[in-house]
């Protein structure tokens, strides 16, 4: 009997008397807050698309997709929303307190959109 064998595609070794698929996992990636709020998202809201996404093995991918572009989103809005609202580093010297509060404001403002627009969908 042959050690290993390829059959579909995929190859197989032989331990015993019996034929072993070789399996690897696809690369997993790190996901930070918002690909695991997304997680959790799917599996209490999407268990359809959650199963789907988890056989097809492209589960982590789309949740570090998620990550990444939450991430940028957030960014982008806290800059926007700071340059509109008049806060800046002259605000920073003269009122740490004040532009402490302002740029926290900002930051749950943009996570909040975030979540709505981004990660529970």
């Amino acid at each position: 009997m042959k050690k290993y064998i390829e059959q579909n595609g995929i190859t197989y070794e032989l331990r015993g008397e019996q034929y072993y698929p070789l399996l690897e996992l696809p690369e997993q990636k790190e996901i930070g807050k918002y690909g695991r709020s997304h997680l959790k998202y799917l599996k209490e809201y999407r268990k359809g698309r959650y199963t789907n996404l988890l056989s097809e093995g492209t589960l982590n991918q789309r949740l570090y997709e998620i990550e990444i572009e939450a991430k940028q989103m957030v960014e982008s809005i806290i800059t926007r929303l700071a340059a509109e609202s008049g806060i800046d580093e002259d605000l920073k010297v003269h009122d740490m307190l004040g532009w402490v509060a302002e740029m926290n404001n900002i930051k749950a403002s943009a996570e909040e959109i975030v979540l709505r627009e981004v990660v529970y969908v």
